[in-house]
């Protein structure tokens, strides 16, 4: 494995075992593959621009498109926070804002319990 991932709290979790067996099928694909390619390409990982490090994971299954957020942590661990079904072109403001408060959170709670 090239890359350990993490789940942030029970974002993630709850929304994936919410989901069909399918879905859930094309979710672990893509996070193996994700956890395992040297280079992983835009079509499943993509920088949200104009964020200080927020990604979005890009899932899609028939019809249905999701996005995972998340973030990378001492280079080999990806932490995953927020997950939604997209329903518009463009990715909502306020799924990103969440995705960054997530990623802010994470930061200063790893902080806290280092000191």
């Amino acid at each position: 494995m090239r890359r350990k991932i993490i789940f942030y709290k029970n974002y993630f979790l709850n929304f994936y075992n919410s989901q069909n067996e399918k879905v859930q099928e094309k979710i672990d694909y893509t996070l193996k593959l994700i956890s395992t390619v040297e280079h992983i390409p835009k079509k499943f990982l993509k920088h949200i621009e104009n964020t200080d490090g927020l990604y979005e994971i890009r899932i899609k299954y028939g019809s249905d498109i999701y996005r995972i957020f998340c973030c990378f942590d001492e280079g080999k661990i990806i932490i995953l926070f927020n997950v939604f079904k997209k329903k518009t072109q463009k990715t909502p403001g306020k799924e990103i804002k969440k995705g960054l408060n997530l990623k802010r959170e994470y930061f200063k709670s790893k902080e806290r319990n280092q000191i």
